[in-house]
């Protein structure tokens, strides 16, 4: 299986979830000196584990990233679009390097991952991809419009691929999250008072991240979302 922003948050965490049940990994994400030392430890647990260090805000080099990995790895069973940023400020504020940086990440990205690993996939008889998206997708909050946007935009791809490959068994999954409790908030790009106790636990995401990879192939579930017990913060 393939996890983009595997070296931190929810994507470290699903990382450890699905390789303690055995899955062999394919992560990427821009750190590579994380990226190395979780797999030195999953490593030293007995998990099969390849990794590549891609800055996927920068689109050049996201394809050639995506294929190191599949020539080390083969292609994954599944796919999951984790990587993202955070970002608040008012539209009328942001400036166009910061949308265009935003959308490259949280939408552009996602979809050069998934097309690049597409044909192996449907060469392998299907498989599942996994799109992560937020629950600001659909709710509107002040100074979050520009994520909101790339989030609902990612749903809409989700929908858009399910038609396009379902004659291939490829099955995709938006999972739509509240708040969850990672190192976004820490970020220089979002500025956001919130009580990060009362958030999801990045473990818990990995748990259904999982739930959803192991479902039966006759089973296709499109959404699933899941919030904090206090709400959507």
């Amino acid at each position: 299986m393939l996890i983009t922003g595997a070296s931190r948050g929810i994507g470290a965490a699903t990382a450890r979830c699905f390789a303690a049940r055995g899955w062999a990994l394919q992560l990427l994400a821009r750190d590579g000196s994380a990226l190395a030392a979780m797999a030195g430890d999953l490593r030293s647990q007995g998990a099969v584990v390849h990794w590549a260090a891609v800055d996927l805000s920068e689109a050049a080099g996201v394809s050639a990233g995506v294929e190191t990995l599949l020539a080390a790895g083969g292609p994954p069973g599944v796919l999951i679009n984790n990587a993202g940023a955070g970002y608040t400020s008012p539209l009328a504020a942001m400036s166009l390097q910061d949308w265009q940086w935003l959308v490259q990440l949280n939408v552009t990205s996602v979809l050069q991952v998934t097309r690049t690993v597409l044909p192996g996939m449907r060469r392998a008889g299907g498989g599942l991809v996994i799109n992560i998206s937020s629950h600001a997708a659909h709710q509107a909050f002040p100074e979050w419009g520009g994520y909101g946007m790339t989030k609902a935009a990612l749903a809409a791809f989700s929908r858009s691929l399910a038609l396009e490959e379902a004659s291939q068994d490829i099955r995709v999954t938006t999972v739509t999250l509240g708040a969850v409790n990672t190192p976004l908030w820490d970020t220089p790009t979002v500025h956001a008072d919130l009580d990060r106790r009362a958030m999801l636990d990045p473990a818990d995401v990995a748990h259904a991240l999982l739930q959803l990879a192991e479902q039966p192939l006759r089973q296709r579930i499109e959404n699933l979302t899941l919030l904090p017990a206090a709400g959507a913060l």
